[in-house]
């Protein structure tokens, strides 16, 4: 390694871009390319510096397997900064087992990492935190350190355990101070700053209040019976029953625990059920069948009573009833949580990570745009879409997978 190539990757180290660029811009051998994609991307100049490392990959030679893999990783991380989620995972994996053979105990960490990050933007909670399982980042570079704290605090509060968040982020915090990278600075600041912010609002007999991410924790440790509209469900202590795909019985269950200990009469749930104002009969008949089948789904944690207005929901044991509703109101509050990072997604990054089809997710930017809630940079294949930041409140439990599904 020359010494121009050493004062490049010590000056990436320390998060010098441009000292890095003024080393290595005129060059165009691969180390060299490679430094640049490198730098580049922390400019957020993400298209040239994917160009740069696959231009530097392909000009290692057969015998450069370790230098080819640690391009694979860059590569992998710039298309990650970029929402480009639809690649293989294969490339990367086989990189870090490249790099773990070849002694890069750094390189290859960085690359699992990143394989972590794409699944928690998936919101694959369960396989990113196996996959941080293990990880051992003792005696690694601060940075690295506190990017792997980053992650597992990000695990750890998108399931809901605000102890070992606060934990992994105070670890985290304390590796990027040595490392004094402003970047990772701000990344770590604005992490911890998410633990302060409402994440919810709790609706319990009439009565509506802003809860953070531990308070959401206590409430759903507590037994209550809450009805949750951030993920779509029923949960009283260690019993879930999802109904992200039952959206009727789910507006059923909901209108049921905000009117508890009450009821609620029937026009007005065949009302807020199927938007029909002036129910006869046969939607009367329907909301018994649907009452029905939510009345089964429910059993092991509560019963549905009939009465001469309407239905009741009555908790086994005595338990209160509460219902979590999301920060922010709307049937997009999940579109919105995912473009609220303040980065560029594609519109099939966006359909990737939340289990929708692109059409889908198309039909409501094009609405949310038109609202003013979204803008979009240029066209076609290139198209991408931006919001501005959601100021005030955290979107932890509006991203997808936020809490278990069983």
């Amino acid at each position: 390694m020359d010494s121009l190539i050493a004062a490049a990757a010590r000056a990436l180290a320390a998060g010098d871009a441009l000292g890095a660029l003024k080393r290595v811009s005129l060059r165009e051998d691969p180390p060299a390319l490679a430094l640049r994609g490198i730098a580049m991307a922390q400019l957020g100049e993400h298209p040239r510096a994917r160009e740069a490392h696959q231009t530097a990959a392909r000009g290692f030679g057969a015998h450069e397997e370790l230098a080819r893999a640690r391009c694979v990783v860059a590569e992998a991380e710039v298309a990650l900064a970029m929402r480009d989620l639809g690649g293989s995972p294969r490339a990367l994996a086989a990189a870090a087992a490249t790099l773990a053979a070849r002694d890069d105990r750094g390189n290859a960490l960085h690359a699992k990492l990143i394989a972590v990050r794409r699944l928690l933007l998936l919101g694959r909670i369960d396989e990113a935190g196996a996959a941080l399982t293990g990880l051992d980042s003792r005696g690694l570079a601060p940075s690295l350190r506190a990017v792997a704290e980053l992650a597992a605090a990000e695990v750890a509060l998108r399931s809901l355990r605000t102890a070992a968040a606060t934990a992994a982020l105070a670890r985290a915090h304390a590796a990027a101070e040595i490392t004094q990278v402003p970047a990772l600075l701000a990344e770590v600041s604005e992490a911890r700053a998410a633990l302060d912010r409402p994440a919810a609002r709790r609706i319990a007999a009439g009565d509506e209040q802003a809860l953070r991410l531990d308070e959401v924790e206590a409430l759903l440790g507590s037994g209550a019976l809450v009805v949750d509209a951030c993920r779509r469900g029923v949960r009283a202590g260690a019993t879930w029953i999802p109904l992200a795909r039952r959206p009727l019985l789910f507006t059923l269950a909901r209108a049921l625990a905000e009117a508890w200990p009450g009821g609620v009469d029937r026009d007005t749930l065949i009302e807020r059920a199927f938007r029909m104002r002036r129910p006869d009969e046969t939607h009367r008949a329907r909301l018994r069948v649907e009452i029905g089948r939510l009345r089964k789904l429910v059993t092991p944690l509560a019963r549905i009573d009939a009465d001469a207005r309407g239905f009741v929901l009555v908790p086994h044991a005595g338990r209160d009833v509460a219902v979590v509703v999301p920060p922010i109101d709307g049937d997009r509050a999940q579109l919105l949580a995912l473009l609220a990072d303040g980065v560029a997604w594609s519109t099939s990054a966006l359909a990737l990570a939340l289990g929708d089809s692109q059409r889908t997710v198309q039909r409501a930017l094009v609405e949310l745009e038109a609202e003013g809630r979204v803008r979009s940079i240029a066209r076609a294949r290139a198209q991408r879409w931006l919001a501005p930041p959601l100021a005030g409140f955290t979107t932890i439990l509006l991203l997808p997978a936020a809490l278990p599904d069983a």
